[in-house]
Order: structure tokens, then sequence, then C-alpha cells
């Protein structure tokens, strides 16, 4: 079943939440580096990491009348190995909560997830964020090698 919509006063209530943990979160936590806010018609925040496997990649969430979206890019598609990679894929999506791997244009492997608005927290905010972050730290890396072999030596 659909959420209702919210409301524009609570969607603006929500982006000043969202905002301010936002904010909060920069100043104490070290693996995030920028965050920003996007113009328009689109209430979007990306949030640039710095990260142990993967070293800079940016997370965006998108705030819509029912749901908080939110999505990274993991990596291009692979050009060697396809069937491990997306058989490594397919396992870690098998364990992912609140997440999910996709195919976007082009096979780009996209991670991504939704929250209902009317369940967005700060703890659960620090889920999205946290969540985010790890599974891009166990995913990436050997996804990679197994995508692109070719260009790894050790």
């Amino acid at each position: 079943m659909q959420s209702p919509p919210a409301t524009p006063a609570e969607l603006a209530a929500l982006e000043r939440r969202i905002d301010e943990w936002l904010a909060a979160e920069m100043a104490d936590n070290p693996a995030i580096d920028a965050v920003e806010r996007a113009e328009g018609d689109v209430t979007r925040w990306f949030i640039r990491f710095l990260g142990e496997e993967k070293d800079v990649w940016t997370a965006w969430w998108t705030l819509g009348q029912r749901t908080l979206g939110f999505e990274t890019f993991l990596m291009p598609a692979p050009e060697e190995n396809r069937a491990e990679v997306f058989e490594h894929l397919l396992r870690r999506n098998h364990k992912l909560t609140g997440l999910h791997l996709e195919l976007g244009a082009e096979d780009a492997v996209f991670l991504r997830g939704s929250l209902p608005v009317a369940a967005v927290t700060d703890a659960e905010l620090d889920r999205i964020l946290g969540s985010t972050w790890a599974a891009v730290e166990l995913i990436f890396r050997p996804a990679m090698r197994l995508g692109f072999a070719s260009r790894f030596t050790d």
C-alpha cells in the first residue's frame, strides 16, 4: 500500500530537518567530504564520501511527496567476467537491508533504496548513511577486480 503524499508544509519541515541533520553529520563524520543541495524543482542532496575501498563517491538523496530516495553509482558495466560480477552482486544484494543493487543506463551498477517520508527520522537517516557507506565498501573492490581483472595487477 502506498503511503499518502506529504503536505507542502510537512515536506518543508522535513527538508529543514534533513539539512540540519546533514550539517551536523558533516561536522562530526570524517567520511563525509561535502554536502550540496540541488536547486530547482527537485529536492536533492549530494553527499560526497571519502571511502577506503572506493576513494571518493557521491550519494544522492531525493525527497519526493511520498518517499526519500537514496542512490549511488557503484561501478560501470563490467568489461570482463560478467557472469562472475553479476553473481557477486546478486549474492551481496541478498544480504542488503533497505538497499538493493540494480543495473542502470549502459549496464552501470547502482545501489538504491527508498523510505516513506513518514518514516524519516534521525535514526533512519543515520541507518541510510551508514548502510550505503558500508555496502559500497564491501561490494566495490571485489566487483571491480572481477569486472576489470586485466587492469589490476598484484
